[in-house]
C-alpha cells in the first residue's frame, strides 16, 4: 500500500500543479513565462510541481478580483428578463398574429362544413364551389 502512495501522491501533485498553472493568467506567473512553468512541471516530476506551488504563482488575490474565468466573464452576453427583452416581445406578437390568422381560417372552415352538413340534412343540393 505504501508503494502505491509513493506514486499516487507525486502524480496527484503534478496534475494539480499542471492544472493550476494552466488556469493562471500569464501576468500572474512569477520569475518565468507560463509556458516555461508548464514544461518544468511536466519534465521534473516532483521538483517541478513543488517549485510551481512555492515560487511560480503570485499567491495574493488581485485587487480587481480576477479569476481564471475572466475571459468568460468579459465575453458573456447580458441576459434580460423576457418581459424586458424587445426581441422576445416582438416574437410573441408575430406568433400571436400567426395564431390568430390560423384560428380565423379554422373557424371559416368549420362554418363552411356546418353549412354543408345542414344542407345535406335538409335535402338541398350543395352549391357549386366553382
Amino acid at each position: 500500500m505504501f508503494r502505491l502512495l509513493m506514486y499516487l501522491i507525486p502524480l496527484a501533485l503534478t496534475i494539480y500543479a499542471f492544472i493550476d498553472c494552466l488556469n493562471t493568467p500569464e501576468d500572474e506567473a512569477k520569475h518565468l513565462p507560463k509556458i516555461a512553468w508548464v514544461f518544468i512541471i511536466l519534465l521534473f516530476w516532483i521538483v517541478g510541481p513543488v517549485a510551481w506551488l512555492a515560487a511560480g504563482k503570485l499567491r495574493t488575490p488581485p485587487a480587481n478580483g480576477r479569476t481564471p474565468s475572466e475571459w468568460h466573464r468579459n465575453h458573456r452576453m447580458e441576459y434580460v428578463a423576457p418581459d424586458d427583452n424587445p426581441e422576445f416581445l416582438n416574437s410573441l406578437k408575430a406568433d400571436h398574429k400567426k395564431d390568430e390568422a390560423l384560428l380565423k381560417d379554422w373557424e371559416a372552415d368549420l362554418r363552411r362544413r356546418e353549412e354543408e352538413l345542414k344542407r345535406r340534412e335538409s335535402g338541398e343540393d350543395p352549391k357549386d364551389a366553382t
